[in-house]
This record gives C-alpha cells, structure tokens and sequence, in this order.
C-alpha cells in the first residue's frame, strides 16, 4: 500500500501553528534561500502572523498526515491587499494561499494537490471571486494543472 492512500487530509489544529511555521521555514530553504538569510525570530513571526490572519482574514490551514505525523501543510486566508480595496466584495474578494509544503519523501504523490483543493473549497465557501499565490518553479505546474494562470503581476529585481 502506497503512502498516499493511508493519508489523512484535514483542517489543522490551533496547536499544529508551530508546525505549521516550521513548514512554511523548510519551504523557502527548500525553494533555495540560505538559512543565513532567514531573521532569527522567523518562528514568532509566523506566529504572529498566523494569530492576526486568523483573526482578521478568515485565516485556515490544512494539514496531510501519515502515520501519525504532519507530512505537509497549506495555508489560506483572505488577501490583506497591496493597496485600497474600492471594488465591492462580489467583484474583489481575493483569497490567498500560502505556505504549501509537503516533505520531500512524499513528494509526487498527489499530496500538495490534496492540500490545494481543500484550500480553494474553503476560499470557496467564504466567498472570494478569485485565489492569488506565489509559486516557486517546483510548484508552478501544480498550479498550472489547477487552473492557475499567469496574470499581470510583475517584478523587477533591484539587487
């Protein structure tokens, strides 16, 4: 029996925020960024950051687990924004998804695809008219293949 079929796919819970944390650090040293550019306290922040989202941005976050452990997780919220909001919500209520990790181990087996679909039903079911995310090359055809596309976001590395 395969890994995948003995997953479980869920909501996580209040206390799985610090793994939760942990994963969204291993992404970006996965996607190539050296720990040495990483601030210290990257833990509380992302704490921080998760109570304040939770609380004011419909913040939710699903978890898969094998064995017993948290093998992979995903983020979502509602999208804070870059600049004012005028559109009324049924035009512009933009969700965002964030923080998709899954352990190298058990990688290609359908697991972040799993997470990701949980995420866009709760985005979903609370509303929002369109779902933003950044991705990395690993993650891109994920996203292509749920439909994501390349939209008018830009950037121009300045160093």
């Amino acid at each position: 029996m395969s890994p995948q079929e003995n997953i479980i796919l869920r909501e996580a819970t209040l206390e799985e925020d610090s793994l939760i944390a942990e994963h969204f650090f291993r992404m970006w040293l996965d996607n190539g960024v050296s720990e040495s550019a990483v601030v210290v306290d990257w833990h509380d922040i992302t704490l921080d950051y998760i109570k304040e989202a939770r609380r004011d941005k419909f913040y939710k976050a699903f978890v898969a687990e094998f064995d017993g452990l948290v093998v992979g997780s995903t983020s979502c919220q509602l999208f804070a924004g870059l600049y004012p909001n005028i559109l009324k919500p049924q035009y512009r209520k933009y969700g965002y998804i964030w923080g998709v990790y899954v352990e190298a181990r058990y990688s290609r087996q359908g697991i972040a695809k799993q997470l990701m679909s949980m995420a866009l039903d709760y985005l979903k079911a609370i509303t929002c008219t369109r779902v933003i995310l950044n991705t990395s090359p690993l993650g891109k055809p994920l996203y292509d293949s749920l439909g994501f596309n390349d939209g008018n976001a830009m950037q121009l590395d300045l160093i």
